[in-house]
């Protein structure tokens, strides 16, 4: 029994271990390396309409000294998606340095209540993976509402 309970307690802390990391651990060791540096990290919705728009946008700059190339940007559920009218919500070129973008995010409205949700930036800057948050609260649809 002391066996199976110490398996249990190992594998949930190897797995809580791998959830928790932010960034990747091994930076791009290249002193060239572009960099991604975000205005903000988390941005929070407030206290928002039923059904109203869900689209938000983290802006960020290339602060190193070669093109960064965004790979992809996932979402960790379903409600949060990353692909804007059916086109990716991230550049698609590479971003010189000193330059700027943005990747749209859209969060779906019709989910009542308070969220907090992960989104992960994959690309080629020096650390190669940045989570970013979103949260807020959806307000209950009104009355009579189809």
């Amino acid at each position: 029994m002391k066996q199976i309970l110490f398996a249990i307690a190992f594998l949930l802390f190897v797995t809580l271990s791998k959830v928790s990391a932010q960034e990747s651990v091994v930076p791009n060791l290249d002193p060239n390396a572009p960099d991604i540096k975000f205005e903000t990290e988390v941005i929070d919705y407030g206290v928002v309409e039923y059904d109203s728009n869900g689209i938000r946008e983290f802006k960020f700059t290339n602060t190193g000294k070669t093109p960064l190339t965004i790979t992809g940007v996932t979402a960790e559920c379903g409600c949060t998606t990353t692909t804007i009218d059916g086109k990716p919500g991230w550049p698609q070129e590479p971003i010189l340095p000193g330059k700027s973008g943005v990747i749209k995010i859209k969060y779906d409205t019709k989910r009542v209540g308070r969220f907090e949700k992960n989104i992960t930036v994959t690309s080629n800057a020096k650390y190669s993976s940045k989570k970013l948050k979103i949260k807020g609260e959806v307000k209950p649809k009104p009355e009579g509402q189809q």
